[in-house]
């Protein structure tokens, strides 16, 4: 703080909250009226917290990533890929103080990414991993400003078409996986196409999932458990195969370039990132072109809500059938 005498009085040029803080500067008539308003703006700093300048806080982004990660990623099922993930991102956007990150410098970084050829998907999920970790910092008292990404919105993307197999084409992939070496495949594709599982939860099967006609997959993508009936015939399939092959409890090996190269053998011809995954929207296709109940489905996909199942209802023999007697130019028709 200063006083100092100029030509048109007593100039006070005070900062009371020290360096970083408000800066007040007035003119007064006589000296002693200078040091009194000096030693008023001294005593606001003791009695109101907007006096205060914010705290600097100048952990790395890199340092709330790892707090992230021993207190809460460590325990999600994919906590080590999403820990890779955000470690990657950081180092991408030069690491800043965490303080100083802003929506600006995630957008920017988020426009070279795609102009490097990264999908607007990717872009959307690296965001929400971002995302999530400010939030649970947040609850568990790590972090106490606002989630700097909080209010922006993420890339609108188009549906894309599900595609699925005809009976056919399922026959055809069976026969494919038959000449493979590997002995695996293709039980785990049947389970796929049976119960509309993902291939990491039927690569994963272990023999106690296994029982009283059910499959129970326990380690899902939502956490939740779900079980789903199989019939005699596959449930004994899986439990010789476990007999002859199973290692530590787990019945099968890893199988994905195996089923690739049936894929190719087969001739068929996928979107790109339903490769796999094709054995799960066919599962859900057919459940619905045979009479299958939407709400039923969820369940056995295992869906949070029923707006991700609703992808499959036009699958349905009586979907929007109404259409076609409702419409204007039907009842004119028959007037």
């Amino acid at each position: 703080m200063a006083v100092k005498k100029t030509d048109s009085g007593w100039l006070v040029d005070a900062q009371p909250a020290g360096r970083g803080g408000k800066r007040f500067r007035k003119t007064l008539k006589t000296k002693a009226e200078a040091l009194a308003w000096e030693a008023w703006l001294k005593t606001q700093i003791n009695q109101d917290e907007k006096w205060m300048p914010e705290r600097r806080d100048l952990r790395k982004l890199s340092g709330l990533v790892e707090l992230w990660f021993t207190h809460h990623g460590s325990g999600l099922r994919a906590g080590q890929d999403m820990h890779r993930r955000l470690q990657a991102m950081v180092e991408a956007m030069g690491d800043p103080v965490a303080d100083r990150f802003t929506v600006d410098m995630f957008a920017t970084y988020r426009t070279k990414r795609l102009d490097a050829g990264l999908t607007a998907n990717n872009m959307n999920r690296e965001h929400a991993y971002l995302r999530a970790m400010f939030n649970e910092l947040i609850r568990l008292g790590h972090w106490t400003k606002d989630n700097p990404l909080a209010n922006l919105r993420q890339f609108k993307i188009q549906q894309s078409e599900l595609s699925y197999l005809t009976l056919e084409q399922i026959t055809a992939l069976l026969n494919a996986l038959s000449a493979s070496r590997n002995p695996h495949v293709r039980l785990i594709s049947r389970i796929c196409l049976a119960t509309g599982a993902r291939w990491s939860e039927a690569e994963e099967l272990r023999e106690t999932q296994v029982r009283n006609g059910m499959i129970e997959y326990a380690r899902t993508k939502s956490g939740k458990t779900r079980a789903v009936p199989i019939d005699e015939a596959l449930e004994d399939d899986i439990r010789a195969h476990a007999k002859e092959h199973g290692q530590m409890g787990r019945i099968f090996g890893y199988s994905i370039s195996a089923f690739r190269e049936g894929v190719e053998r087969a001739g068929l011809v996928l979107p790109d990132g339903q490769m796999t995954h094709v054995l799960r929207h066919t599962f859900a296709s057919h459940f619905m072109m045979n009479g299958g109940n939407i709400l039923t489905l969820q369940r056995i996909l295992g869906h949070a809500n029923v707006t991700m199942t609703m992808r499959y209802a036009h699958m349905s023999p009586d979907h929007l059938q109404e259409a076609k007697n409702l419409n204007p130019l039907a009842r004119l028709t028959l007037g």
